[in-house]
């Protein structure tokens, strides 16, 4: 089989495409059906951004001009979800000042349980490609 790069050009690509997923069973309709979110992929880049955003350099005790990095995962799970969120439209004015926020990091936090939350990141990172750790393991072990 003959190697061609026209396969990894941009027009070939194929997309990922968004997917419509149910994170509450406490945002109906008027026929009191739950209404689907719409998520979408991330780049790499974009992810690096976000990360980079989330990280921040603390000074090391005992060691003037030594920095280490903290990198906050609540913080860079909300940037993510923020980021990744079609539908609803985090970033509604009107939306945010109903939860009494500012933005829409605070808004995502404001607007989801523990657990609803957990789940939309298990989405979000399903569908930007992300691995579980115990199916990292396994791939290791083979």
């Amino acid at each position: 089989m003959a190697k061609s790069l026209s396969a990894f050009l941009a027009q070939n690509a194929k997309q990922v495409d968004n997917r419509k997923i149910v994170v509450s069973p406490r945002f109906v309709d008027e026929d009191d059906k739950p209404i689907e979110w719409e998520i979408t992929c991330v780049t790499a880049g974009e992810n690096q951004k976000i990360r980079k955003n989330s990280t921040r350099n603390v000074p090391v005790n005992g060691k003037r001009g030594q920095y280490t990095q903290d990198f906050d995962i609540a913080q860079y799970q909300a940037k993510l979800a923020v980021q990744c969120t079609v539908f609803p439209d985090l970033n509604d004015k009107e939306l945010q000042d109903s939860y009494g926020v500012m933005s829409a990091e605070q808004l995502i936090s404001a607007m989801l349980t523990p657990g609803e939350f957990d789940s939309l990141i298990l989405d979000i990172t399903d569908l930007c490609g992300f691995t579980a750790d115990g199916e990292l393991i396994d791939e290791a072990k083979n």
